[in-house]
C-alpha cells in the first residue's frame, strides 16, 4: 500500500513540474518513486523516507545543473540556434505591409506571419525587416538597419 502512495506522490509531483518552469519538483518525483522501489521490496517508512530524502537531493544536486545547462537558449550556451532561434536575429523581406497588427514577410523562402515591433511603424512590400523575436507563429519586426540588397 505505500508503495501506491509513493507512485501516486511521484506521479503528482511530475503533473506538477509540467506546469512550472523550474525544473525542480520532478527531482522530488524521482526520490518518490525510488521510495516506491523501497517500499515495494518492503524497506520500512523510515528507510522509505530517507531513501526519498537521499534521492532527491542527490538528483538535485548532480541533475539540475546538467538540465538547466542544456535548457539554455543556444545563443546563451554558444550552440548553434535551430529553429526559431535561428530566425531571430535574421532578416525577411516584407510581401504584405506591416504594421502593428498583421502583415506577411518571407524568411529564408517560407511565408511568415508578422507585425511591427512597436506597434507604430509600417513596412511596405520589397522592405528588409530584421526578426526581432517570435512571438507563436507571427514574426515580430524592425527596420533593417542594413540598406537593401
Amino acid at each position: 500500500m505505500e508503495a501506491v502512495l509513493w507512485i501516486v506522490l511521484g506521479i503528482a509531483l511530475a503533473i506538477a513540474e509540467a506546469f512550472t518552469a523550474t525544473f525542480l519538483i520532478i527531482f522530488f518525483g524521482i526520490g518518490a518513486f525510488a521510495a516506491a522501489g523501497a517500499a515495494a521490496l518492503g524497506a520500512p517508512l523510515l528507510l522509505q523516507v530517507i531513501v526519498f530524502a537521499l534521492v532527491s537531493g542527490l538528483s538535485v544536486t548532480a541533475l539540475r545543473p546538467i538540465v538547466l545547462k542544456h535548457a539554455r537558449p543556444a545563443l546563451e550556451s554558444g550552440d548553434t540556434p535551430f529553429g526559431v532561434e535561428a530566425i531571430e536575429g535574421g532578416h525577411g523581406t516584407v510581401l504584405e505591409e506591416i504594421d502593428g497588427e498583421h502583415g506577411m514577410i518571407k524568411i529564408d523562402g517560407e511565408h511568415w506571419q508578422a507585425r511591427s515591433f512597436d506597434g507604430q511603424e509600417k513596412y511596405l512590400p520589397g522592405e528588409r525587416v530584421r526578426i526581432i523575436k517570435v512571438d507563436g507563429a507571427t514574426a515580430i519586426v524592425w527596420r533593417d538597419d542594413i540598406s537593401n540588397l
